[in-house]
């Protein structure tokens, strides 16, 4: 009975280990002290040749020497040259090939294909001249043929691999660049839809209220109050000009996004197509501006979009409440329990564009997997009710 807490205990702390272990060797420092630690490691088989064969280190001394060759891979980031002259030196002092491997590696990764094929053939000419003088070892090639077996293919093949690490390099900061981009033109594609929104919605009210001014100024006409009416009336005109000069990109042929009354359309809609809807909106959400309510549609849009492709035919809850001032949007689906059959065609943009929607009016927007469910929830001052 007490050995079953002891197993737990044990692969509990095993996976602990092995995620702190993963999260450490990520770190570009660690990598590099891990490279420096596994050079040594098999640098260090060759200690007893060392002291006994290839020169008159004893075995202390080895062990002293090895560590310093290899602590050199620790700026093999920043300086790979500094870290393959050490590997020549130490090629024609210890004839050490291991510490060669790495440099050429390093060369490849940090250097790209030039940098890792220059290495190579200096490395090939600086061996081959050391192979002719005096003091070789036996082990290391005693024909020209055996040493262009073991010296040639090491080379080639640490750079080789270097170098398609460094293609996999820019192959990956190539993604998160454009990840960024798109995130960036999302963004710029949602203050567009804000602006947009802002024109209308803001435009119209300027409207109203430029018009209602000249009819209280017609009807004060030869009162005291006629210059202030129309001096209103001007204030509203020269209002709604500044707000199409500043919001130039617009555009001219956009409606302005819908408000709380077409979410049960989206439901119905998305019902349809296999995704049903639990929808739930506070009677007192309608009386919100419609900036406000435009935040409301558009984030609830996008999560059924995100719902439909990421768990299918999965029912989405959807609560729109106002409590204490602040209205609270909160849409959860179920995490699909497989994974699908091909992967949902997606940008990865849509959760960056509900952010900047809700930020914008002044709220906080957290999204992410919660247990078995994934929540989005958007928090927002109510404001001035109608």
């Amino acid at each position: 009975m007490r050995t079953l807490p002891a197993a737990q205990a044990i692969r509990q702390a095993a996976a602990t280990a092995g995620r702190l272990c993963g999260r450490w060797s990520r770190e570009p420092r660690a990598l590099d002290v891990l490279t420096a630690l596994s050079a040594f490691a098999l640098m260090s088989l060759d200690v007893p040749g060392l002291a006994e064969a290839d020169n008159s280190l004893n075995g202390p001394l080895a062990v002293l020497a090895l560590a310093a060759g290899a602590s050199s891979l620790l700026v093999r980031r920043r300086a790979p040259w500094l870290t393959y002259a050490v590997a020549l030196f130490y090629l024609s002092w210890l004839h050490e090939l291991t510490l060669a491997q790495f440099a050429l590696y390093s060369l490849g990764r940090y250097r790209g294909r030039l940098a890792g094929a220059l290495g190579v053939i200096g490395y090939v000419a600086f061996a081959y001249v050391m192979f002719n003088l005096p003091g070789w070892p036996v082990h290391r090639g005693d024909t020209l043929g055996e040493f262009s077996s073991l010296v040639v293919p090491i080379g080639v093949l640490a750079a080789g691999v270097g170098v398609a690490a460094n293609r996999q390099d820019l192959v990956r900061a190539l993604e998160a660049q454009r990840t960024e981009t798109d995130t960036l033109h999302a963004v710029q594609r949602e203050r567009t839809r804000i602006a947009r929104d802002v024109h209308d919605f803001v435009g119209r009210e300027l409207t109203l209220l430029s018009v209602r001014s000249q009819v209280l100024a017609r009807r004060a006409e030869g009162g005291p109050f006629e210059d202030d009416f129309e001096e209103l009336s001007e204030t509203a005109r020269s209002a709604h000009r500044m707000l199409n000069e500043i919001i130039v990109q617009r555009g001219t042929d956009g409606a302005p996004t819908p408000g709380l009354a077409a979410l049960p359309e989206l439901a119905e809609r998305s019902g349809r197509a296999g995704s049903p809807v639990d929808l739930l909106v506070d009677g007192a959400a309608h009386r919100l501006s419609p900036l406000r309510q435009a935040a409301v549609h558009r984030v609830v849009q996008e999560c059924l979009t995100n719902a439909a492709k990421h768990a299918p035919g999965e029912e989405v809850s959807v609560r729109v409440a106002l409590k204490n001032g602040r209205l609270e949007i909160t849409v959860t689906n179920p995490l699909p329990t497989t994974a699908p059959s091909s992967a949902p065609v997606s940008a990865g943009t849509g959760t960056t564009g509900m952010a900047e929607r809700i930020r914008a009016v002044g709220g906080t927007f957290t999204a992410g997997p919660k247990a078995t469910t994934y929540e989005v929830k958007a928090t927002l001052s109510a404001g001035e009710l109608s």
